[in-house]
């Protein structure tokens, strides 16, 4: 997927995403951004959300919440694309950074 592509389905969700703040996270997604499997964010997987929350939300973003308010966003952006059945990984992790106000960290 180019990173247009990225771009427009993070605007099906977030019509005025920064593009920049876009780019940014398809850099930090990098190599992860080749495979189908690993692009996709599966919120049925535990592992997969605890991974979410422990690798973007904390060490990336560097936010100190509790995991249950951390896990609270992740389900709330899980809400908003549960009409979705692949949530891309991009649009996933610049929901994730819009809501704690941390857009500017990859712009």
């Amino acid at each position: 997927m180019a990173d247009t592509d990225w771009g427009q389905d993070v605007k099906k969700y977030v019509p005025d995403a920064d593009d920049n703040a876009i780019a940014g996270i398809v850099r930090h997604c990098g190599i992860a951004l080749q495979s189908r499997d690993a692009s996709l964010v599966s919120f049925t997987d535990k592992s997969e959300l605890e991974r979410v929350r422990e690798k973007f939300l904390k060490k990336k973003l560097g936010l100190g919440m509790t995991d249950e308010e951390l896990d609270g966003a992740i389900a709330a952006i899980g809400e908003k694309l549960k009409d979705v059945r692949n949530k891309n990984r991009v649009t996933v992790y610049y929901m994730l950074a819009d809501h704690f106000g941390k857009l500017s960290d990859f712009a």
